[in-house]
């Protein structure tokens, strides 16, 4: 059977703290670089899809007499199915 020993457990601190220090070190140093990708991504993201709905938007206006309406955008609704009656109780003295 192994017992825990001081010097044990304080060289289990040490890892610890040096890992947390390590870790939050690196972490200054490539979180920023990581953002500023993923911000560009999703800006240039958004670009295409501005784009792109510019070039529908373009071809779908095509007379000023013409009125298009597009329902592909329209979300259904769905029913909710009735459970129950609600039966509202009154306490007894």
């Amino acid at each position: 059977m192994q017992e825990a020993s001081l010097t044990g457990i304080f060289k289990t601190l040490c890892y610890i703290i040096g890992f947390y220090y390590i870790f939050k070190f690196l972490a200054k140093l490539f979180l920023p670089i990581l953002v500023k990708k993923a911000v560009e991504k999703a800006g240039e993201n958004f670009q295409k899809q501005q784009n792109y709905s510019q070039q529908t938007n373009w071809n779908k206006t095509k007379s000023a007499d013409e009125i298009i309406i597009d329902t592909s955008n329209v979300k259904t609704t769905r029913q909710t199915k009735k459970v129950g009656d609600y039966v509202d109780y009154e306490e007894i003295d």
